[in-house]
């Protein structure tokens, strides 16, 4: 299987590199932009073309945000001309008021923001024309390197001692961009052995919690690695932040259908979180020894 990758500097376009690379059966052709090109899409005659998603699109300039549709509809022309699927990833804020349960892939977002309006009519787009499309909408990503890689910042001011400043009425699924990458190849591997159970799916880590949350996981396991290798680090502090006195912002995503589909199962962010910090941790141990 031969996929044609948008976006190179992306975490997810990294962690689906580092997966092709340990199998023999996905053959990976990347671009740097998110816009394709005809010609790159004639030469390259992938099986599929994957856009990463646009991470916290409602913190982002409008225009950023409506570049970034415009892209996704230039890829949908392109995608109908040569025959192509279309995997479409985007970030699961376009439910902008969330959900007091669980949020269903059958539930279309319906946001009030303009620039997160002209992403839902980019994904209307590509449902209306073009039948062979995977929508995937992505808890919030978390990885070691890449663009939108939300660890690497992180770590750095905890280890910078500043002050880390994160919600605590907003609860979420922080999602691993490793465990998306090898859903998304195992999808696709599906799809061409002739599943045709294209549509719309929601992904995400186990576990609903607060970015405050989150952030604490990362500094105690943080502070308790440095701690076996003997480094006496003071690290930053945490700071909670309300925005929603009234009542938590909830944005869980179902992942059912997925499972029922292709039988992929949610991972546990926790655990992806422990292995990316020891990966972390082995990384600087060489940097020091060197």
């Amino acid at each position: 299987m031969k996929l044609l990758l948008a976006d190179a500097g992306h975490c997810l376009s990294l962690a689906l590199a580092r997966e092709a690379n340990r199998r023999r059966d996905t053959e990976l052709v990347i671009v740097e932009g998110t816009q394709v090109t005809a010609r790159t899409l004639a030469e390259a005659k992938p099986d599929a073309l994957i856009v990463p998603p646009l991470a916290a699109p409602a913190r982002l300039a409008p225009a950023e945000v409506m570049a970034h549709a415009d892209a996704v509809e230039a890829n949908l022309e392109l995608c109908r001309e040569y025959g192509v699927p279309l995997v479409w990833c985007v970030s699961d804020e376009l439910y902008e008021d969330g959900g007091d349960g669980t949020l269903d892939e059958h539930v279309t977002p319906a946001p009030r923001d303009e620039s997160l309006k002209r992403l839902i009519v980019a994904g209307d787009s590509v449902r209306q024309r073009l039948p062979r499309h995977l929508i995937v909408r992505l808890g919030p990503l978390f990885a070691l390197e890449g663009a939108h890689a939300w660890l690497p910042g992180l770590i750095d001011a905890l280890l910078a001692g500043e002050t880390v400043r994160a919600a605590e009425d907003v609860i979420l699924c922080p999602t691993s961009a490793d465990a998306v990458a090898m859903a998304l190849i195992g999808m696709l591997q599906q799809q061409g052995c002739g599943a045709e159970a294209w549509g719309a799916y929601h992904l995400a880590g186990t576990e609903p919690v607060s970015p405050y949350t989150f952030a604490s996981v990362v500094r105690t396991q943080l502070a308790t690695h440095l701690e076996r290798q003997g480094r006496d680090l003071t690290l930053g502090t945490l700071q909670a932040l309300h925005h929603h006195h009234d009542h938590p912002l909830r944005r869980v995503l179902n992942c059912r259908r997925v499972l029922d589909a292709f039988g992929i199962h949610q991972k546990p962010w926790r655990l992806e979180l422990s292995r990316m910090l020891d990966d972390w941790c082995r990384l600087h141990d060489k940097e020091a020894a060197t």
